[in-house]
C-alpha cells in the first residue's frame, strides 16, 4: 500500500503556470500527507547542495532524470510496493537537471517518459503518477488499463 505521507517531492523551482498549480493541487489533496517542498533556482551543483540539506537521513532519494526507469503505471506502482514504509523522496531539478553526483547518489533513478519536459509540468505529471500508483495498489477505478 502506498501511504503518501511517507513520500515527499522536493522540487526546484515555483510553479508559475496557473492551470499547473491547480493540477498540482488537485493532486495533493487525492493524496494527503504527502509533502512538496520547493527550493531556488541555481546552478546544478548548488540545487544538489540545497536538495541534499533537504534529505532527510531515512529517506530514500529518487531521483527524477531521462536515463532513469521508463516504467509504465503499473510497474511503478510495483515498484512503490516493494519500497514498503522506505521514505521516499522524489526529486525533480531545474532547467539544467540534476547534477551527475546527485544522479550518482539516488537509490534509484525515474524517467517519466523519453521526452524532457518544464519542471513545474514533470512535477504535476509525478504527483498524478503517485495517485495513480496508489489507485491501482488499492483496487480503484481511476487506473483502467
Amino acid at each position: 500500500m502506498l501511504n503518501p505521507a511517507r513520500i515527499r517531492v522536493l522540487a526546484i523551482g515555483k510553479v508559475r503556470k496557473g492551470w499547473v498549480r491547480e493540477g498540482v493541487e488537485t493532486y495533493r489533496r487525492r493524496l494527503p500527507g504527502l509533502t512538496l517542498v520547493e527550493l531556488r533556482d541555481s546552478t546544478p551543483e548548488r540545487e544538489a547542495a540545497a536538495i541534499l540539506a533537504e534529505l532527510r537521513g531515512d529517506e530514500q532519494l529518487v531521483a527524477l532524470s531521462e536515463e532513469g526507469l521508463g516504467l509504465n503505471s503499473c510497474q511503478l506502482a510495483d515498484q512503490l510496493r516493494h519500497a514498503g514504509s522506505q521514505r521516499l523522496a522524489f526529486v525533480i531539478g531545474g532547467a539544467d537537471g540534476l547534477s551527475a553526483a546527485l544522479r550518482q547518489r539516488a537509490a534509484w533513478r525515474l524517467s517519466l517518459s523519453p521526452l524532457t519536459f518544464p519542471h513545474d509540468l514533470a512535477r504535476l505529471l509525478l504527483l498524478e503518477q503517485l495517485y495513480r500508483a496508489q489507485s491501482i495498489l488499492q483496487g480503484g477505478p481511476y487506473h483502467r488499463a
